[in-house]
Parts: structure tokens; C-alpha cells; sequence
């Protein structure tokens, strides 16, 4: 399916408004509104706004489903080193951890029209509301910084599959980067740089507008939108990503400052919704029909483990009982239908399963909120900033030591530099965001071979390496935006 035959169809045609009753950007939108008609009041552009939220639940970007799975959720960690597709698994997403999908992929193609369907709606809710400016300036300031950040974000994501490389002056091809609604366009695929550009353009104008609102967007018990420090944590990302090490600091270090990390006693309460702190953006789920994340890496209420953690990810936990992340993130479960999640580090149970998105409270339903943005990825990526720049290795060892701290008991700092300090944050970055969308973003942009030794009871055909030069690393334009867009149909992805 082509991207403006999408944009003409569903993607215009998209869930806007939300039950009269709750509040307007914390719920589910329960009616459509046409996206060809211009919008009357504020309120419009509140439905809107919430829609474009909404669609980030869809099955393709953060939601699984039956045949297609959270591009930005389960994926990336299935495609890396941390995961190992198990027999249990029913082989749906095996050309996918395999290396063996093609461009009329069905998943890919999914993911792909899942992201431009948010980045439609989100244009949708830019479309005109500048009218509105006079007399409502903080509160169209507050509508149009989260449509322009999602818009930015999304765009992100699309460039960390698609994009040939990271570089921030990188000629190579990038993607479509779609700001107005238009069901006739046929977009072209922008380089690398100019990707940026115009990511950095959006994210940079959202921060301020939300700088300037007539009400917070969050609160200290609900982080389900993007506020003012969201977009700053989204700007430390891109910026590390594009290697703008100075910025990636200064960015993170304005995170860090409001959004402190959580204490050991509370950290494991963040996956089971008990608690927000160090939460800074999480999408919320409340119920399975809306495609739930990570539900295809371990099917709780089934107990079927389609994909277990990696020996080689689990042996980096040296003392399991002192960190408290291992047990946050790996339990122990037998087979058969309700047996019980044993989270003790020291449990005998060889089966081990993801117990990252198990579900709220004690549910076992994958009923859990997805994570986009939390302050232990800022304290990694301002490491890692400050140990690519000259003269700040020790501040850079310095949060590599207080993040540890936070997760270790009794933990005693270590004193590292040059590229041994380097190979430690990118090991801490491995542990402290398994399973949270970014393992094969992290050995996409560090230029690093996947192996994979770790295949007891692995699935048939598991691909045991994957080189730097490979094609795979650049996801390939599917072949249905190939064929129905003449603009693009000369940029598919090197090798594809």
C-alpha cells in the first residue's frame, strides 16, 4: 500500500475525539471525525491531538499482534543479541530474527504505515490552528508542541530502521519526512541530513511552544504525554544518535536535573505501573485489545515464551541478588498454563522469560505501560557523550558510578577511561534498557557484528552472526510504496 493512498484512506479517516467524560488527552478516542474537514474550536484540535496518541498503541509501532509486532517495542531486541526466538514460538516473526525478510514483508510494511499513519494525524492536528493563536496563544502553544515533537519522534524512528547510516552530515538516503496532509503527494526519500534537519526543526520549535502553556501537560502521577521535558530527553537522543556530543550532554544533563533516577526500593514498581518516578513519556495501556507491547516476546496469560532472554545478556549480571534490575527483568516460570512467575534470582527454573511487561500490579496480561522515555537512558547517553569529548572522562565515569549505584547494593565505583570506559557504558546501556526498543538501534550506530551463541532451545534457522556491512541493517522501503510511488521507486535500500 502506497504512503498516499494510506494517507487518503485510513489515515485521514482516523479516531479523533475521546469519551465526553474523561479528561481529553488521557483516553482512548471512541469516534471518528473526518480528517478532510477544518476543524471549528480548540477542542477539535484537543480530539486530535489525542488521536495521534492514540495511534501509537497500533499494532506496527509500539503494539503486537497476530501477524505483526511493535516495531519500536518488541522488535529491535528481537533482531539483536538479547533475545533468542525459542521452539515454543509459532515461527510467525522467524524471517525476522533470522535475517531472512524481504521487501514485501509483511511486518515491515506494517511498521511503515503504522508510523505515517501518526505522522498524518499529527499534520491533521497542525492543519490551521495557528487561526487560533489570538487570545488562545498558551493553549495552541500546548496542542501544537506535542503534534510537532510526535511528528519529530516518529520521524526518528522511521530514520533508525531506514536510514543507511546516523551521521549528522550523512549524505546517504534517509526517509520521507511528511509535514502537510496531502493524499495526492508522492514524497521522496530525503538524505540523512536533511532528515535531521528538519527533525531537529520540529523538535526545536516544540520545545518553545511547550516552554509557553496555559496548563501542565503532565503530572507527577501520569507522564502519558509529551511535555516540555520529554522533548528535551527526545532532543539528547537524536543528538547522541548524530553524534552531536556537546548538545546530547546538555540536553540530558536539563533531564537529569528535574527527573531524578528512582531509588532501588522503587525501581521495580516502574514496570508494574506502581510508580512514575524517573518516568519522563510513557504511552498507556489499559486493556488487550489495544495490541499490547512485548506481548510477543513472552504471551503472559499463556505462558508461551516465544523469545527468552540471551545467556549472554543474563551472564552480565555479575551478583543477581544485589542489582535489582535482573529480577525486575528476568524471571524464572515453568511450562503449562498458569504456573507462577518466580522472580527470586537464586530460583533454580531454567526457563526464563521477560518479566519487563508482565503486567500492572500482579496481573499477568501484558497490560503495561510502554516506557518511550526514562531518566536512566539519560544518564547513559550523557556518559557516553562526555566520554567522546575531550576532557570529560571523568564526569562521564562519574555517571556511569551513580547510575550503578542506584541499581546495586553495596556497589563500590570503578575507575576506568579511555576505551574501557566506553565498552562499560555500552555494556550499561545493554543492561539497563533490555527489552526497551534499543539494542539493535545501539549496534546499528556503533558499526558492531552480532553473535549469537546462545541457542539451547532455540528455533530452527536461528542466524548466529550478523556483520556491520550487511543489508539487513537498513530496513528495505516496502515494495508496495515501491511500486505505487514513482518518486521513490528509484531510492530502495542499498542491496535490496
Amino acid at each position: 500500500m502506497k504512503l498516499k493512498n494510506y494517507m487518503l484512506g485510513a489515515g485521514l479517516g482516523l479516531a479523533l475525539a475521546a469519551a465526553s467524560c474523561k479528561k481529553v488527552l488521557n483516553v482512548t478516542p471512541e469516534y471518528a471525525l473526518d480528517g478532510s474537514q477544518i476543524f471549528t474550536s480548540l477542542t477539535d484540535y484537543e480530539y486530535s491531538l489525542t488521536g495521534t496518541y492514540s495511534l501509537l498503541r497500533q499494532n506496527g509501532y509500539y503494539g503486537n499482534g497476530a501477524t505483526s509486532t511493535g516495531a519500536w517495542s518488541s522488535l529491535s531486541d528481537m533482531l539483536g543479541d538479547d533475545l533468542v526466538q525459542t521452539s515454543e514460538d509459532y515461527n510467525t516473526f522467524s524471517r525476522l530474527s533470522n535475517y531472512t525478510f524481504t521487501t514485501t514483508d509483511n511486518t515491515l510494511s506494517t511498521a511503515w504505515i503504522a508510523a505515517y499513519s501518526v505522522i498524518t494525524q499529527a499534520n491533521i492536528t497542525l492543519r490551521g490552528i495557528d487561526k487560533y493563536q489570538s487570545g488562545n496563544a498558551q493553549k495552541v502553544n500546548r496542542i501544537k508542541g506535542q503534534a510537532l515533537a510526535l511528528r519529530a519522534m516518529v520521524h526518528f524512528d522511521l530514520l533508525r530502521y531506514w536510514g543507511s547510516d546516523f551521521d549528522r552530515n550523512s549524505t546517504g538516503l534517509g526517509i520521507p519526512y511528511i509535514t502537510e496532509v496531502n493524499a495526492f503527494a508522492k514524497p521522496t526519500r530525503l538524505s540523512v541530513k536533511e532528515t535531521y534537519d528538519r527533525i531537529f526543526a520540529d523538535l526545536t520549535a516544540a520545545e518553545t511552544l511547550l516552554a509557553d502553556v496555559d496548563v501542565p501537560i503532565n503530572s507527577a502521577t501520569s507522564k502519558a504525554n509529551i511535555d516540555l521535558t520529554a522533548v528535551r530527553a527526545l532532543l539528547a537522543r537524536v543528538y547522541l544518535y548524530s553524534k552531536n556530543y556537546a548538545q546530547a550532554e546538555a540536553y540530558a544533563t536539563q533531564v537529569i536535573t528535574v527527573t531524578p533516577l528512582a531509588s532501588a526500593a522503587n525501581f521495580a514498581n516502574i514496570w508494574k505501573d506502581g510508580s512514575q518516578t524517573e518516568v519522563i513519556f510513557a504511552l498507556v495501556y489499559s486493556n488487550v485489545s489495544e495490541g499490547t507491547p512485548n506481548a510477543n516476546v513472552h504471551t503472559a496469560s499463556l505462558n508461551r515464551n516465544n523469545y527468552r532472554p540471551t545467556a549472554g545478556f543474563i551472564n552480565l549480571f555479575a551478583d543477581r541478588a544485589a542489582d535489582v534490575r535482573y529480577s525486575a527483568y528476568v524471571a524464572s516460570r515453568n511450562t503449562g498454563a498458569g504456573t507462577a512467575i518466580v522472580t527470586d534470582p537464586a530460583s533454580t527454573i531454567t526457563r526464563k522469560i521477560v518479566n519487563k511487561y508482565i503486567g500492572k500490579g500482579t496481573s499477568i496480561d501484558n497490560v503495561v505501560n510502554w516506557k518511550v522515555l526514562r531518566t536512566g537512558e539519560m544518564y547513559l547517553i550523557r556518559a557516553e557523550a562526555r566520554a567522546m569529548q575531550q576532557g570529560k572522562e571523568a564526569m562521564a565515569l562519574a555517571d556511569l558510578n551513580s547510575l550503578r549505584a542506584a541499581r546495586i547494593s553495596n556497589y563500590t565505583a570503578v575507575n576506568l577511561s579511555g576505551q574501557a570506559l566506553l565498552d562499560a557504558i555500552f555494556t550499561e546501556r545493554r543492561k539497563e534498557l533490555f527489552a526497551e526498543g534499543h539494542r539493535w538501534f545501539d549496534l546499528k550506530r556503533t558499526y558492531r557484528t552480532i553473535n549469537r551463541t546462545d541457542t539451547f532451545g532455540a528455533a530452527a534457522g536461528l542466524q548466529s552472526a550478523l556483520a556491520p556491512a550487511s543489508r539487513v541493517w537498513v530496513f528495505p522501503v516496502p515494495q508496495g510504496e515501491i511500486d505505487a510511488n514513482s518518486n521513490i521507486s528509484s531510492q530502495q535500500s542499498p542491496g535490496w
